[in-house]
Parts: structure tokens; C-alpha cells; sequence
């Protein structure tokens, strides 16, 4: 499927790049895209958000270098999903700077209604590393969890070998194009993935990669995950980036447990920073989502899971039981307004909006504690925790399942507000 709009958003990114935060602003202005282009420079100027060089490479970047991007992917049957497609992932669309689009080899699972684990890792794992990410993944992926990844060599080719040794799906996430040989020791796990899920890039088929590309890509990973496991990171590992993305987009991060090796020096530390819950079996993870997923109590040991393992475990589905996240409405309708009770301060006649908790949400302690917290104003998740007296790695999972309810809202800064 090639989306209708699929020429105008790559002119886009050909003029002005990607991992633009100017993309998400074009998609909330216009709901015909067509228009933007049609507008010209005067359009252009009008919007407020453009530069002069902006500007001039938007009138220098012609259509047909779009197009032809169109025809290669048509070419190659790969799919191209547009941030202002029904089917676009919300999970994706909601972060601060998405991809204008996603080019895709498979199918595109229902991210946004399943649930989904990142794992991240160093390239250079051990063999600790490598049969745990494997390991978790076979697990994770036989309980009906989407795996994430970016398709790299180490941790990244061995949980998408994980989940595609149960039949599960799995999401590979390039920093590069499609059609690019780059890591060839792992094109297997990318011809295999598209029969189970997809293999996906904000960039052109043929674009080869460059350095900058892979810390942007870090940003997709974080987004299609409900949670972040960092199975092996060494101090300067990339995965330590895609940690810290998907803690600023409000994510539980998972760390595993390792010994002091130098590809644990950056996992171990976020276990003990507080920002990662040490984990070291796979129900650790299902278990902060228990109250948010639906599964069955069939559980299977982990321990006894190898490489080679193709064991007839049954498959659990575990679908989402509340919306996902919130989603910003592209055609700028109007959602009806949260209801606030006034009522009038003892010391003043000032009126004041009066936050309003919602009751009987059966909420685990914590996240009723922190819901219970939050009001009408912003508040920040240190101040969250220091007032609680709670870690931020806890109000931060906290978060995470009061968003996912429907109950609070997350703005930049990593502060908060009730709904």
C-alpha cells in the first residue's frame, strides 16, 4: 500500500530532512497535505515556522525526485505509511518529532493495540547477553508480546531471532534504506521478518547509512515499545540513547541484571541511577503490565529456553485493555472539554478549578498515589517522586499506565497533568 500522499511527504523530507519536530507542525495545520505544496512560497511564509533557507529549499526540491522514490517502492513492494494515514501508528505520531513516513517491507503489525518490547544492546554482546536477548524474546514473543529492535549484529539480531523462532512478530527498525546491504551478516533475519512483521525506515530504499542516522532511529524504537529492555550497554553504548528517548516519552525501562564486565558498565547504571527496573526473567517485565494487558496464567520457564529451542509453548495474546495513548486529532476537531468542579477558596473569593479524580479505577497503590498527586497545574516527575517519597523509575511506570487510562497527560519536559 503507497499512501495517497506519499509524494508530498517525501518532497518534505528531501527539502527540510528528517527527524524534523516542523513535520508533526505540518500535519496538525493541514489536513490535505496537497495544499501545503500547492500553497508555494507564500503559503510557506504564512505558516510562521519556516526559515528563509527553509524556504528556498522547499522551492528548489522538485516532485519528480518524490515520485521516483514512489516507483522504486513500488518496484520493490514495499509499503509506505504517511503521518497523516488512518493506519499510521498513534504510538509513533505522538512523540515530539516523528517520521513524515515509514517505508515498509511486511506488514505493519497493530502496534497500537498490542503489546510491544523493545531490546537494545551493544553490538559486541556476550554470550550472556546474546542467549538472554534471545531468551526473552522467545519468551516475551510466546505470551503474544510485538518484539522491537533495530536489526543491528549482538543483542538486536538475537531478540529478532527469538521472537521468529516462536512464529512471533517482531519490528526491525533500519537506520538506513531498505534496499541497503549494510550489516549483511544479518540480511537472513531481514528476509524472514516480513513473513512475521515488518522491517521498517523513515528513509528512501537505496539511502545508505550515515552516523547521525542511528541516534534518530533510536527515537522509532522508543515509540512503537511500551517498554525498553537494555539487555547489554557498554558506557557509550547507542542503546543508553534509546534508554534515555524512551524515558523522555514516558516508557518503563527494563535493565538486565549483569556482572561487571564493560558491556554491563551502562546497563548497570541505569539499574543503579534508579532509571531502569533490573530484571532477570522475562515475567518480571509482564508483570509491571499486569494490570494493563490481557493475558492467560499459563507460564512456561524461561530457564529452559536455548538457541536452538523451537519449543510448542501456546502463544498468549496480550491486547491493550485501554487506549493506547493520547492522539492529537490531525483535523483539528474539537474534543469535549474535561469537566472541573469551582469552588471558592476559604481565604479569597478567588474561583479555582478544583482537579477531578475519577473513583473506583482499582489502580495499584502506586499509580493511585501518583494519580491521586497530579492537578490541574504541570508538575514534574522529580517533584512527583520527591513529594511521594517514591523512585522515578516506580512514578514513572506509574505514569506510564495512568497515560495509557487515559487518566493523565504527559507534556515536554517530562511534567504532567490530570486529564
Amino acid at each position: 500500500m503507497i499512501s495517497r500522499n506519499a509524494c508530498y511527504w517525501i518532497w518534505i523530507t528531501l527539502s527540510i530532512g528528517y527527524n524534523n519536530p516542523k513535520v508533526k507542525r505540518i500535519s496538525e495545520m493541514y489536513s490535505d497535505v496537497s495544499a501545503f505544496y500547492y500553497g508555494g512560497i507564500s503559503e510557506w511564509r504564512l505558516c510562521g515556522i519556516f526559515s528563509q533557507k527553509d524556504i528556498e529549499r522547499f522551492s528548489s526540491t522538485g516532485l519528480d525526485d518524490a515520485k521516483k522514490i514512489v516507483d522504486r517502492c513500488i518496484e520493490c513492494n514495499y509499503s509506505i505509511l504517511c503521518i497523516d494515514d488512518e493506519l499510521f501508528p498513534k504510538c509513533l505520531y505522538n512523540i515530539e518529532c516523528p517520521p513524515a513516513l515509514i517505508y515498509i517491507n511486511g506488514v505493519m503489525p497493530d502496534i497500537d493495540n498490542t503489546f510491544s518490547i523493545g531490546i537494545v544492546g551493544t553490538r559486541r554482546a556476550t554470550k550472556y547477553g546474546i542467549e538472554n536477548s534471545y531468551r526473552f524474546a522467545y519468551a516475551l514473543s510466546k505470551y503474544g508480546t510485538i518484539i522491537v529492535s533495530g536489526g543491528a549484529l549482538g543483542v538486536d539480531g538475537a531478540s529478532h531471532r527469538g521472537a521468529l523462532a516462536t512464529d512471533g512478530i517482531t519490528i526491525c527498525v533500519r537506520g538506513c534504506g531498505l534496499n541497503c546491504s549494510y550489516l549483511r551478516e544479518n540480511s537472513d533475519i531481514r528476509s524472514t521478518i516480513p513473513k512475521r512483521g515488518a522491517v521498517i525506515t523513515e528513509y528512501p530504499p537505496d539511502e545508505t547509512p550515515r552516523n547521525y542516522y542511528f541516534p534518530a532511529r533510536n527515537r522509532i524504537i522508543a515509540a512503537l515499545s511500551d517498554g525498553l529492555l537494555v539487555m547489554e550497554a557498554g558506557k557509550k553504548s547507542g542503546s543508553l540513547i534509546t534508554a534515555n528517548l524512551a524515558a523522555e516519552q514516558g516508557k518503563t525501562i527494563f535493565a538486565l541484571l549483569g556482572n561487571n564486565s564493560p558491556q554491563n558498565e551502562g546497563s548497570n547504571a541505569l539499574i543503579k541511577e534508579g532509571l531502569a527496573i533490573p530484571v532477570t526473567d522475562f515475567m518480571d517485565i509482564l508483570c509491571e503490565f499486569d494490570s494493563l494487558y490481557a493475558t492467560t496464567d499459563d507460564e512456561f520457564d524461561i530457564d529452559n529456553i536455548s538457541l536452538a529451542d523451537t519449543g510448542n509453548f501456546p502463544v498468549k495474546g496480550i491486547r491493550k485493555q485501554a487506549p493506547a495513548r493520547i492522539y492529537v486529532n490531525k483535523q483539528n476537531d474539537q474534543q469535549p472539554a474535561k469537566t472541573a468542579v469551582p469552588y471558592v477558596s476559604e481565604k479569597s473569593e478567588t474561583v479555582v478549578q478544583k482537579p477531578v479524580h475519577k473513583e473506583n479505577l482499582n489502580l495499584p497503590k502506586t499509580a493511585q498515589d501518583v494519580y491521586e498527586y497530579i492537578g490541574n497545574e504541570p508538575v514534574h516527575i522529580d517533584k512527583i517522586s520527591a513529594d511521594l517519597k517514591i523512585p522515578v523509575f516506580k512514578v514513572l511506570t506509574a505514569l506510564t499506565m495512568l497515560e495509557m487510562k487515559d487518566l493523565v497527560s504527559a507534556l515536554q519536559g517530562r511534567n504532567y497533568i490530570l486529564k
